[in-house]
């Protein structure tokens, strides 16, 4: 019998590790953490706690940066130099919405009656992703005579309203994530698809001024609204806006297409590469019978490749600037990211999703946002490669039971295959 390689090791360690995964997930999912109102803090201590005693030999920090939130990082050293990477995971989740549309409770943690799949808020977005990495860094912790440098564990405490106390501040402060050479993260996603950039984004909020009149008097005031509609349209023709995206990011998007289509929905190779405008609020007026004084709406703007902010925030300038009665702000605002399918990570990302779950795995950039943007503006390549979320952000949010132990595989393979090298 030939001996087991080092890859046999990890693959043999996730696979009897499978039970501890599933009750991990489980744990994590039965506390709540929803956002708002974006306390932490309980599943931050059941998250250090599982750690320490799932891989006993780790260095566990927490840092608090706000009322109720809190962020672990656990460090496994090999005690060789070498690379860092790191495994990052957020802690907080999605409101559960009305209570009364989940058929299952919605921090149960069920299981489905065949045992397929695992239910509550989180477990897509991205308590199953947690886990997954979690028992990575286990197997790689058992197996670290086999490679070099480091792997971190970093969790973060907030990130549904865009990671200012989570991992942004992990970035600036704690030099074991700040200092990584790569990233994997098991936001939600596919296992067969290694997302290695996303779309930027900007919130724009509009407040439109009028002069109140009866409705019967329309020649004595200025409607708001009627100013506000004016507004709005000029600011979907955003979506017109020539791309220039990087030829490597067209051929990505459309080489992936038949594939993350499937799981993405018809249209979204198509917005990827371009600019949306998505009128999210809007509001006005005090009565049917008078012309309105006031109204303002709230747009979300994504940004392709190939677009920056500063380009649009002056075309929006551009057009609204010299409007009558028309007032506007951005409220946030980031640029696109992309790591290039060249960089080591991503490489051995794509080859461990193909020989762990098909040769159809392919690269792609990712409509929604993750904290991968954060860690590739710091200059550090990363891939985010997670679970296939089914009703995400909806009531009976679940997630394959078998996919976790997937992503536990491509997690701990790729981690390998880049801290070796």
């Amino acid at each position: 019998m030939t001996d087991m390689t080092p890859e046999d090791r990890l693959r043999d360690e996730i696979d009897g590790s499978a039970k501890e995964l599933l009750s991990l997930t489980q744990t994590l999912v039965r506390t709540p953490s929803t956002n708002p109102p974006g306390d932490v803090s309980a599943v931050a201590l059941a998250a250090a706690d599982q750690i320490r005693q799932l891989i006993p030999e780790s260095n566990i920090s927490m840092f608090e940066t706000g009322p109720g939130i809190t962020n672990v990082v656990a460090v496994i050293r090999s005690g060789r130099r070498g690379k860092r990477l790191v495994f990052s995971g957020h802690l907080d989740t999605y409101p559960i919405g009305q209570p009364g549309g989940w058929t299952l409770p919605p921090f149960s943690g069920e299981l489905s009656s065949d045992g397929k799949y695992v239910y509550g808020r989180g477990v897509s977005d991205m308590k199953g992703g947690v886990a997954a990495s979690v028992i990575a860094g286990r197997a790689l912790a058992r197996c670290k005579n086999d490679w070099s440098g480091d792997v971190v564990i970093a969790l973060a405490g907030d990130e549904e309203t865009m990671g200012t106390l989570g991992t942004a501040h992990l970035l600036t402060h704690v030099p074991d994530v700040g200092e990584a050479d790569a990233m994997i993260c098991g936001d939600a996603g596919s296992p067969l698809i290694v997302r290695t950039g996303e779309k930027g984004l900007l919130w724009l909020e509009v407040e439109a001024s009028g002069k109140p009149a009866h409705g019967a008097h329309v020649h004595r005031g200025s409607n708001a609204i009627d100013r506000l509609m004016a507004a709005l349209s000029k600011l979907k023709s955003l979506e017109e806006l020539q791309v220039a995206a990087p030829r490597e990011v067209e051929e990505a998007i459309q080489a992936a297409k038949p594939v993350s289509e499937e799981l993405g929905g018809a249209g979204e190779a198509g917005v990827l590469g371009r600019v949306t405008v998505n009128i999210g609020t809007i509001s006005g007026g005090t009565s049917t019978n008078l012309v309105a004084e006031s109204a303002s709406a709230s747009l979300d703007i994504r940004l392709p490749m190939g677009v920056s902010t500063s380009t649009v925030i002056g075309e929006i300038g551009v057009m609204l600037d010299t409007a009558d009665g028309i007032r506007y702000r951005v409220v946030r605002a980031y640029e696109p990211s992309w790591t290039p399918p060249e960089e080591e990570i991503a490489r051995h990302g794509l080859a461990v999703t193909r020989l762990m779950v098909s040769e159809d795995a392919v690269v792609n950039m990712r409509v929604g946002a993750s904290d991968a943007r954060l860690f590739r503006a710091a200059g550090i390549p990363s891939v985010v490669i997670g679970l296939t979320p089914h009703n995400m952000g909806g009531p009976d949010e679940h997630v394959e039971v078998a996919e976790l132990v997937q992503v536990a595989h491509i997690h701990a393979l790729t981690a390998y295959r880049f801290l070796q090298a």
